[in-house]
C-alpha cells in the first residue's frame, strides 16, 4: 500500500478535528503513532511541512483577500496539469457559491500546488478545502457546507 502526504493529511484531519485549530500536541509522538500506523516517515514528515506551510499563509501577505464576484482564475499550465479539469470546476462552482473567496481559493491552489502528487481529483480536493477553511478564521459556514459535503460523501460510499 502507497500511502502519500494527502494521506497522512486526511488521517491526522479525521482522528484530530474535533481538537480545534489550536490543537498543537508533540510532534514526535504524532510522528510515532503515525508510523505505527503503517505511513512512511518520510510521508509523514511532508505532511507536517505542508502544515506548517498553510499556517504560515494564514496571515500571509500578498494573496487575495476579497475581489470581484464576476473575476475570473486563471489556472496556470503547472496548475492545470496538477488539478484536474472537474476539480477545477469544482473550485469555481465554490467561489461562485461563495464557499469560498479569491483568498481562501487562493490558500486551496497553493496547499493543492504542495502536495506530492502528480495529479488531484474533486475528491481530493474537498479534504484539501475542508483543512483549509478548518484553518482559517470566520469561515465556520464554509467549514460546515464542506464538512456535510465531505462526510456525506463519505457515508454514501459506506453503505
Amino acid at each position: 500500500m502507497k500511502e502519500n502526504v494527502l494521506d497522512v493529511l486526511m488521517y491526522l484531519f479525521e482522528n484530530y478535528m474535533d481538537e480545534g485549530p489550536e490543537f498543537s500536541p508533540d510532534q514526535e509522538s504524532l510522528v510515532v503513532e503515525l508510523t505505527q500506523a503503517g505511513f512512511p516517515r518520510r510521508e509523514v514528515n511532508k505532511a507536517f511541512e505542508w502544515l506548517e506551510g498553510l499556517a504560515a499563509l494564514r496571515d500571509a501577505e500578498g494573496l487575495p483577500t476579497g475581489g470581484r464576484r464576476q473575476s475570473i482564475r486563471v489556472f496556470s499550465a503547472p496548475e492545470q496539469q496538477k488539478i484536474s479539469v472537474e476539480a477545477r470546476g469544482f473550485i469555481l462552482f465554490l467561489e461562485r457559491s461563495g464557499v469560498l473567496d479569491s483568498h481562501t481559493r487562493e490558500l486551496v491552489i497553493d496547499r493543492v500546488m504542495a502536495l506530492d502528487t502528480e495529479e488531484i481529483d474533486s475528491e481530493q480536493l474537498k479534504w484539501v478545502i475542508l483543512m483549509v477553511l478548518f484553518n482559517q478564521p470566520g469561515q465556520e459556514q464554509a467549514y460546515a457546507w464542506m464538512e456535510d459535503l465531505v462526510f456525506d460523501g463519505v457515508a454514501e460510499h459506506l453503505h
